[in-house]
């Protein structure tokens, strides 16, 4: 399956990501996203899913399924959008409580066996090189927390569809 996350207005969605079918899942901002509040809950109570119902508390049950995963979002001086951020967050139920060392790093266990491919595409206009280096960074080590590969970090250096972000 592939998992679409963005933060586009729906104007521009419409112009740049395929419509849903049984292979996608699309996650956009359709209602407020409470904030991981570092509960445990995803990892103690409700193993892989959030105890917040808000219509995101599945994330970590969404990354289980996917073998693809896109991401799209506006640059935020070098990271991801407060949207893509909060989902991601939200996506912490994706591993477990305990770590393990990986490439010389502590992490946290992974919960699923799945092997994820991550595609990002950033957006916005004058994004700096130091917000582009800053932001392959952190899909860097967001890749290496999910379990994931990397296979394209892309920048477009306008506001898609011409619309504003």
């Amino acid at each position: 399956m592939r998992l679409i996350i963005h933060d586009l207005l729906r104007e521009q969605a419409e112009l740049f990501i395929p419509p849903q079918d049984e292979e996608t899942k699309i996650i956009y901002e359709k209602g407020r996203i409470h904030p991981c509040t570092g509960c445990f809950g995803c990892w103690l109570q409700t193993p892989g899913t959030c105890v917040m119902k808000d219509g995101y508390h599945k994330m970590g049950k969404e990354l289980s399924r996917c073998d693809e995963l896109m991401i799209v979002s506006r640059c935020v001086y070098g990271g991801f959008s407060p949207f893509v951020k909060n989902v991601l967050d939200r996506s912490i139920g994706y591993v477990l409580p305990e770590f393990e060392i990986r490439n010389g790093e502590m992490h946290h266990a992974l919960r699923y066996s799945n092997t994820i491919r991550m595609r990002v595409l950033f957006y916005g206009s004058d994004i700096a090189e130091w917000e582009k280096e800053t932001a392959r960074r952190i899909v860097e080590a967001n890749a290496e927390n999910l379990g994931c590969t990397v296979e394209e970090v892309v920048f477009e250096m306008q506001d898609l569809g011409g619309l504003p972000c």
